[in-house]
C-alpha cells in the first residue's frame, strides 16, 4: 500500500475552509502537532487540520472528505503509543478537542453522557461534587473519545474493567456522514450485533466518535494507597497472582522494576527502595480495606516484601500515583534524547510470572536500557526500550526484543497489546493472533469504509 502523502484537491481544502474558516488550519506547526504522537514512530504530517467543535460539523466534514477521496483521522490528545495519530497518507486530521461538553448527567442510574474532547481528568473534576467518578485510568490525561477508540484500560482497571465494559453506548459519524447511536443506558441488551463493542477499540478506522455514554462508579467509604518492596520481580509477581486468585477486590495493582524505581526516583524527586515495587490501591468501607490490607499484607510477607509506605490522605495518595503516571516520562530521562519503543503484551495471570521472567532474561541480555512497568493484576505489563532512533541497530534489536516478547505471550494463550492497540506499531501481529479473524475484519472495514479513508494504513491494514 502506497504510504507516501499526496497534494490534496484545493476544492477540498477550500469547502472545508468555507465551514469552518479559521479552524481550518494548514500551518507546518500545527500539522507537525497533529501528525505524531507518544511513540518512537517518525512523525508523518495531515494536509490540514479541522478544530471542529460539533456532531454537525463533524459530518460536514466527513462528507466533503468522502466527495474529495481525502483521508480522515481523528485526533483528542495526542497520547496515543503505537502510531495511531500519524497521517501515512495525508488527509485531515479531525480534532475534537474542543467538542469537550458533559452533556448529560443521570446520578441515580451511575450514568453520563460526555463528547469526545472531555479528558478523563476534567471528567472526573466535574463529577467532584456528585459522589461518582469515573475509574478508567490509562497514566495520561487522554480524550474519551481516544479512550474509546484505542480501548483504554489503566491502574484501575483490576477492579472497574477497562473501557470496554465501561462504555454504555455510543454517537459515531461514518465514512459516508451518516449518524448512528449504538447501545443506550440500559445495563443489558439483547438487540441485534452488539456495535457498541464494535467501534470500541476500533482505531478510527470505522468512524468517528461524537458523543460517549459512560458508566460510572460510587467514590469509595475509604481509599488507602500504599508502597512495598520485593527482593526480585518474580516475588512481587507471585504476591500479584496469589491476591487475585484469592479474591481480593484490589482496586490498582501495579508493579515496577528495579531500573523503572531509579528512574521515578530521580525523575520525581522520591526516595523508594531501588527494587521491585508493587503500588497498591484499596476501596471499598473502612471494614472492607482493613480486611484487604491485611490479606495483602500477609501475602506480602510470606514472599519477602519489605515494610508498606502508606499514603492515605488524598494528597499523598495524590503524589504516589503521580509517580507511577510520570513512570513514562522518568524513563525516557535514563537516557536523555532518546525515544521510547513501548511494548504492551497481556497474559492469563497463571502465566505472568513465567512471562516477566523470560521477558526479563531477555532485556538483562539486550545492550538497550529497558525498565518494566505493568498493571500485573490483569495480566498485563510493558516495557520500555530506550532507542536512539537513528541508529538502525538500536531499532533493530528494539524490534527483536518486541518480537519475542509477542510470541511468548500469544504461546501462553495471551495478546499482542492488552491496551495500547495495533496502530501501525503492531500491524504485523494481528494475524499471528487472530488468524482468518482478520479477513472478517477487513469484511467489516470495506462494509463500512469502502473507500478506506478513515484513519488508513492502521489496524488491518486500511483498505
Amino acid at each position: 500500500m502506497e504510504a507516501q502523502q499526496r497534494t490534496p484537491p484545493s476544492a477540498a481544502i477550500e469547502a472545508l475552509r468555507a465551514r469552518l474558516g479559521d479552524r481550518l488550519l494548514t500551518g507546518e506547526s500545527v500539522r507537525a502537532e497533529h501528525g505524531r504522537d507518544e511513540s518512537w514512530h517518525p512523525p508523518e504530517l495531515p494536509d490540514a487540520v479541522a478544530m471542529v467543535e460539533s456532531t454537525a460539523e463533524v459530518v460536514d466534514a466527513v462528507r466533503l472528505c468522502a466527495e474529495h477521496e481525502l483521508p480522515v483521522i481523528p485526533f483528542g490528545t495526542g497520547t496515543s503509543l503505537e502510531g495511531q495519530l500519524l497521517a501515512c497518507r495525508g488527509g485531515l486530521s479531525l480534532d475534537v478537542s474542543r467538542m469537550n461538553r458533559v452533556l448529560e448527567l443521570n446520578a441515580e442510574d451511575l450514568d453520563v453522557r460526555v463528547q469526545p474532547g472531555v479528558t478523563r481528568e476534567a471528567l472526573n473534576t466535574w463529577l467532584r461534587d456528585s459522589g461518582l467518578f469515573f475509574p478508567v485510568d490509562p497514566g495520561a490525561d487522554a480524550s474519551l473519545g481516544g479512550m474509546v477508540a484505542t480501548r483504554a484500560s489503566g491502574t484501575n482497571a483490576v477492579r472497574y474493567g477497562t473501557m470496554r465494559e465501561n462504555v454504555l453506548g455510543l454517537e459515531v459519524v461514518l465514512a459516508d456522514g451518516r449518524v448512528v447511536h449504538t447501545g443506550g443506558r440500559a445495563r443489558k441488551s439483547a438487540a441485534g450485533y452488539d456495535l457498541t463493542r464494535l467501534f470500541v477499540g476500533s482505531e478510527g478506522t470505522l468512524g468517528v466518535i461524537t458523543e460517549i455514554n459512560l458508566r460510572l462508579f460510587g467514590r469509595p467509604e475509604a481509599t488507602s494507597a500504599a508502597v512495598v518492596s520485593f527482593p526480585d520481580v518474580a516475588s512481587a509477581v507471585n504476591v500479584v497472582i496469589e491476591t487475585i486468585q484469592s479474591g481480593v477486590p484490589v482496586a490498582r495493582i501495579e508493579l515496577l522494576d528495579d531500573l523503572q524505581m531509579q528512574a521515578v526516583n530521580r525523575y520525581s524527586e522520591l526516595d523508594y527502595v531501588e527494587a521491585p515495587t508493587l503500588f497498591l490501591e484499596f476501596h471499598g468501607s473502612t471494614a472492607g480495606v482493613d480486611e484487604q490490607v491485611r490479606e495483602v499484607e500477609a501475602l506480602c510477607r510470606d514472599h519477602g516484601g519489605g515494610a508498606f509506605q502508606w499514603a492515605v490522605e488524598q494528597a499523598e495518595r495524590s503524589r504516589l500515583w503521580q509517580a507511577r503516571h510520570d513512570a513514562y516520562y522518568a524513563a525516557l530521562a535514563l537516557r536523555p534524547g532518546c525515544k521510547g519503543w513501548t511494548t504492551d503484551v497481556c497474559v492469563p495471570i497463571s502465566r505472568l510470572a513465567e512471562c516477566i521472567a523470560d521477558t526479563r532474561r531477555d532485556l538483562d541480555a539486550s545492550p538497550l536500557l529497558a525498565p518494566m512497568v505493568g498493571h500485573v493484576g490483569d495480566g498485563n505489563f510493558h516495557t520500555l526500550l530506550l532507542v536512539d532512533p537513528d541508529v538502525p541497530e538500536e531499532l533493530d534489536e528494539a524490534r527483536r526484543l518486541n518480537d519475542r516478547m509477542v510470541e511468548r505471550a500469544l504461546a501462553l494463550g495471551g495478546t499482542c497489546t492488552g491496551e495500547h492497540g495495533i496502530g501501525l506499531g503492531k500491524l504485523g501481529y494481528l494475524r499471528e493472533e487472530h488468524g482468518e479473524g482478520v479477513e472478517v475484519m477487513r469484511a467489516i472495514k470495506q462494509a463500512l469504509d469502502p473507500r478506506g479513508l478513515m484513519n488508513p494504513g492502521k489496524l488491518v491494514g486500511g483498505d
